[in-house]
């Protein structure tokens, strides 16, 4: 570390925290006029209890550090052992003053929040008029210095917090889409708010863009150079003995600041104009926001989450009255039944019931679980010899197949009743059998989960593919009824079209 900069030590010494109080309460002393402090007066200013002897001990060694500076008190000396002793009154040096100064720049930077001023545009636009009279107002003499010099710093000012707002804004913008557990009523609502703000700026942009570019062209042509030397020897005004590489310097900075401006309204050779970046970027964050959404959406309405099931285990175990009843749910949900060698039949599990063990108990003072002896004989549990007979399943057999083919015609019985044959409305679908109203709902739910926009059609088809609904709003605000045998189902009335994809499938 240079020795310039040893003013920034104390921000990583342990106790950083009381040295930063300390030169805030000289920071603010010296906002007040009040150059010199005392260690009482600076322990009395500290917000918290501080020991006298640690305070003087920070000041000294901030001294060391170049922050302050210490000079002899004896303003306040009554007795020559008081004049002997050692008495400072403290004040902020150059360089500490200078270290405050930027540690108030950094973090007014890190905590500025990132804006699309559509402001700032109109007030660009407003500038560059004025400079652009002032321009043609001189262009047969030398320009009013002051006037011109106040135009342009405002207008650097007003531009350089429009790119520096705009440039917190796009750096965060990808951290806002990728919203990771936040309801689905909160994004919704955000997404609003950022559409319509993202929306209002490219629309004031894309105006203000082509405005802006023909006022600059405007004063380019009239000569910007003359304003720029004139604003460039206004800021070495009040200079003591300017030099010439001075006036240079001023020069350049002006140009520079000038051909920054130019190119974020202008677009170069082989360069777009920052300001049709900054749009596009704009632009492209509202698909990502919509997908975002729709992919929090297609989460929420998933019939396989495995977050969402692990957090409704993790409630179920909350809910468990006893460490017995969570071993239990432990068991079922994770699959963890006892070795298929060991020998645990209802007699073993009744006396683990009676008799518990903790799951921390070690295994050699755990109740043994018996084997059968032919395992620990033969690593066989069962014995050698002529196999069973084979137990025969015709008649189970035949039940399934009977029930199977109950369960194919009531479900092509219920494809036949859903089959629209044209779009109808939803609210005359009429009433509705068992099997019939749960295909629908599984066709209901697949184009639900589908929609991106409640206000436009939406097409879907069951997990099989063989059949298509189709959902069109009928945007009179009507209500639709079905009657079913276990209830009614009611919800905003559709025009609905089912068909089959393939033809002769359920037949």
């Amino acid at each position: 570390m240079r020795s310039d900069y040893g003013t920034f030590a104390h921000l990583t010494a342990d106790k950083w925290t009381l040295y930063r109080e300390i030169l805030g309460v000289f920071a603010a002393a010296k906002a007040r006029f009040l150059l010199h402090l005392r260690p009482s007066e600076v322990s009395a200013a500290l917000a918290g209890p501080h020991d006298a002897s640690e305070v003087e001990a920070a000041l000294r060694q901030l001294v060391d550090w170049g922050n302050l500076s210490a000079d002899p008190d004896t303003a306040e000396v009554a007795t020559v052992e008081e004049f002997y002793r050692a008495r400072f009154l403290y004040r902020l040096t150059a360089p500490g003053e200078a270290t405050e100064r930027a540690l108030a720049v950094f973090e007014e930077g890190i905590r500025r929040p990132g804006e699309l001023q559509t402001a700032a545009l109109g007030d660009i636009r407003d500038l560059l008029h004025e400079l652009r009279d002032h321009a043609a107002r001189d262009e047969a003499g030398a320009p009013d210095a002051g006037k011109v010099h106040r135009t342009l710093r405002e207008l650097w000012n007003r531009f350089d917090e429009l790119t520096d707002r705009a440039q917190v804004f796009i750096g965060s913008i990808q951290r806002t889409v990728d919203l990771h557990g936040i309801g689905l009523d909160a994004l919704l609502s955000y997404k609003d708010a950022l559409i319509n703000y993202l929306e209002r700026f490219i629309s004031e942009l894309v105006v203000a863009q082509a405005h802006i570019a023909a006022l600059l062209r405007d004063i380019e042509a009239r000569g910007v150079n003359r304003l720029l030397d004139a604003a460039a020897q206004r800021d070495l005004t009040d200079a003591l003995e300017p030099t010439n590489a001075d006036h240079e310097a001023a020069r350049q900075t002006w140009r520079a600041r000038w051909s920054g401006l130019a190119g974020w309204f202008l677009p170069g050779q082989n360069r777009p104009a920052q300001a049709e970046l900054l749009r596009a970027r704009a632009r492209a964050a509202i698909p990502a926001l919509l997908q975002a959404v729709a992919e929090i959406n297609e989460r929420r309405l998933s019939r396989s989450d495995r977050a969402a099931d692990l957090r409704q285990l993790a409630r179920w175990f909350a809910a468990c009255d006893s460490d017995a009843d969570a071993h239990r749910l432990w068991r079922a949900a994770f699959g963890l039944s006892p070795a298929r060698h060991l020998t645990v039949d209802q007699a073993t599990l009744d006396e683990r019931d009676q008799r518990p063990v903790p799951p921390a108990t070690p295994w050699t003072e755990a109740p043994p679980v018996h084997i059968s002896p032919r395992l620990r004989r033969t690593g066989r549990t069962t014995r050698r010899g002529r196999v069973n007979d084979v137990i025969d399943r015709s008649r189970e057999k035949t039940l399934l197949a009977r029930l199977a083919a109950e369960e194919a015609a009531q479900v092509a019985a219920a494809r036949r009743r859903l089959v629209t044959g044209g779009p109808i409305r939803l609210s005359a679908l009429g009433p509705l059998d068992p099997h019939a109203f749960e295909l629908f709902l599984d066709l209901l739910g697949a184009a639900l989960a589908a929609a991106a926009d409640t206000r436009a059609p939406v097409v879907a088809t069951t997990s099989d593919g063989t059949l298509e609904i189709r959902l069109t709003p009928t945007g009179d605000g009507a209500v639709a009824v079905i009657e079913t045998r276990d209830g009614v189902l009611t919800g905003p009335d559709q025009h609905l079209t089912i068909r089959e994809t393939f033809a002769g499938v359920g037949s």
